[in-house]
């Protein structure tokens, strides 16, 4: 059985992880809500943005443009696929990392059976996973993990945009993780490129097109979509990596709480092993001090009577 040394220092050591782990998750908790604070800002803009493609393609629906081009005259095994993978930089979050990464695998797969597709990855641990399979990746994107902003996201955009424009992705997807809600995220995959007209045209079956409000776009409507097409975009890519960002913390601070749970159970169960060796050491020393006591009165007793003979 341990003695009382051992079982203090082990609390302590628990003591001490448990202060740790209060500090991840109040650091967690206040980068998810710094986040999502930043996100609420930004989507008026895109939601306008978002509002003038729709009008634009629900006025002009024969309307052709660079980022509706679904390259339906190229074969489908010459097709490249540009898969934008949102992973962490950091552990302690639970399944968050295999999830999306597990999701990826998949589209990867389904990708290379019909063409090939181009690898582009946010977050240390994407890109270490991917290494470590020997799968290429196109390119990492630095500092993007743990600090969303719309900087970043315009990186991103700028580097999938001209390698559409280019010819060199046919189509663009990223994979990110989205919260739900406090307990649940799920890995999604959005389309980004081409843009899906259709998508703008109807809404649930219901068909728009039938709202011809005025609409005067100068100098064209093509140069209107060729300006805001590409912010359009980034407020999906920003939005997904905010969403990832939180799915994070979240996931951390699930992980945190659960590691607090278990060493408050083991604090518990060496607080009563502390108390069960503490109250047998002092039963032992009662013991003693008795037995010592009646071994005195016995000597004396004897001497006594060695006296009295």
């Amino acid at each position: 059985m341990a003695n009382t040394r051992e079982i203090q220092s082990r609390m302590k050591s628990i003591q001490d992880t448990m202060k740790i782990t209060n500090a991840m998750y109040m650091i967690s908790s206040t980068k998810l809500r710094k986040a999502k604070k930043n996100l609420e800002e930004t989507e008026p803009y895109f939601y306008t943005l978002q509002t003038m493609v729709s009008r634009i393609v629900r006025h002009l629906p024969e309307i052709d443009n660079k980022y509706f081009d679904e390259r339906k005259d190229k074969p489908a095994g010459e097709k490249t696929t540009g898969l934008v993978v949102v992973t962490a930089d950091k552990g302690l979050a639970g399944a968050y990392n295999h999830n999306v990464l597990k999701m990826a695998e998949e589209q990867m797969q389904k990708a290379g059976q019909t063409g090939s597709y181009k690898l582009f990855v946010v977050g240390e641990l994407g890109r270490q996973y991917f290494g470590h399979r020997g799968i290429k990746v196109a390119e990492q994107f630095h500092y993007t993990a743990q600090n969303p902003t719309l900087h970043r996201a315009r990186i991103i955009t700028e580097t999938i945009l001209e390698q559409f424009e280019e010819e060199q992705l046919d189509e663009v997807y990223i994979i990110y993780t989205n919260m739900v809600n406090s307990v649940t995220t799920e890995p999604q995959m959005l389309r980004l490129l081409p843009i899906v007209k259709e998508r703008f045209i109807t809404k649930d079956g219901q068909d728009l097109s039938m709202y011809q409000d005025p609409l005067v776009m100068t100098p064209s409507p093509k140069a209107v979509l060729d300006n805001i097409v590409p912010d359009f975009v980034m407020g999906y890519v920003y939005g997904a990596l905010v969403e990832s960002f939180c799915s994070e913390q979240n996931a951390r601070m699930m992980a945190m709480e659960a590691a607090n749970k278990n060493a408050s159970a083991m604090i518990h169960d060496l607080s009563i092993q502390y108390n069960r060796v503490r109250q047998a050491m002092i039963t032992q020393e009662i013991t003693e001090v008795i037995a010592g006591a009646k071994a005195q009165k016995k000597k004396k007793k004897a001497r006594k009577e060695v006296l009295n003979n």
